[in-house]
């Protein structure tokens, strides 16, 4: 994939301010997912309790919006990466999940994912729990790597960095999927610019106060080789190694950042860079 210098768009503190409520939306909707994924339940029966859900919060589904597609939710299962469609699927304990939703309230979007072991964690193949928390874990490390002043693109190379760590530490080689990437995100859900999960050589946008991106690593068990099924959105690990995908929306500015969907702003995981906007 190849990166121009696109520009990311600024906001007023009070547009910032504004997105923090699709934010907190999809934040919440996501937290009641995580609790509904049980064994037996179908990937249709949450997209259903998501819709309800936005809607009952004052919001719209992002997702239903996009040409072509009339889900709520991405529910992508084991080696699915992205853009699974729910379904009569019914999900079994072990199932590695991944959640991504959208919603807009008045005008403005949040976008975010999670991954989780449908039952108890301990029912997890030690190889999804060590690629689910190398995936979140880089998730952070990208954030963390959001400053104004500096070149967009250390968002990719610290997410690289932190995936190679995680591999060291495991002794295991995770591929990061490369052609799916970040986004800006505002008055529409995909903004200029992509924002790599990767490396990139060259120079990128330079982040400016009052920025809000999409930041979204997927990583794989396997070979980050991938392809799409009959259905045009569903897209899977071509050596149907397990897959994972996290996903947040976060604001840059001059005190530091604020993650839009995260419950608590990304206090727990930021420590001093944490700084919401009052």
């Amino acid at each position: 994939m190849m990166f121009g210098r696109e520009r990311l768009e600024t906001k007023t503190r009070d547009q910032v301010r504004a997105m923090r409520a699709p934010g907190l939306v999809v934040g919440q909707c996501l937290a009641m997912l995580r609790d509904a994924a049980q064994p037996g339940v179908t990937t249709l029966e949450l997209d259903t309790l998501a819709e309800r859900f936005i809607r009952d919060h004052g919001g719209r589904p992002s997702f239903a919006e996009v040409p072509g597609y009339r889900h709520t939710l991405c529910t992508s299962v084991n080696e699915e990466i992205v853009h699974g469609i729910p379904g009569a699927r019914a999900l079994a304990e072990g199932d590695l999940l991944s959640i991504d939703c959208g919603a807009i309230v008045d005008g403005w979007h949040g976008d975010a994912a999670i991954s989780l072991i449908v039952g108890a964690r301990e029912a997890g193949r030690p190889e999804d729990l060590q690629l689910m928390d190398a995936t979140e874990e880089s998730l952070w490390a990208g954030i963390a790597a959001l400053r104004v002043g500096r070149d967009l693109f250390d968002v990719g190379a610290a997410i690289e960095k932190s995936i190679l760590a995680s591999g060291k530490t495991h002794d295991r080689v995770f591929g990061i999927v490369e052609d799916y990437v970040g986004h800006g995100i505002g008055r529409e859900m995909h903004m200029s610019p992509n924002v790599p999960n990767y490396a990139v050589r060259g120079k990128g946008p330079t982040v400016k106060n009052a920025a809000t991106v999409a930041i979204e690593p997927m990583v794989t068990l396997g070979d980050e080789a991938n392809e799409t099924l009959a259905d045009q959105w569903t897209v899977v690990t071509r050596d149907r190694m397990r897959a994972c995908h996290w996903e947040h929306t976060v604001a840059c500015h001059d005190g530091g950042i604020w993650v839009l969907t995260a419950l608590d702003g990304g206090a727990a995981r930021l420590g001093t860079a944490y700084a919401p906007l009052a």
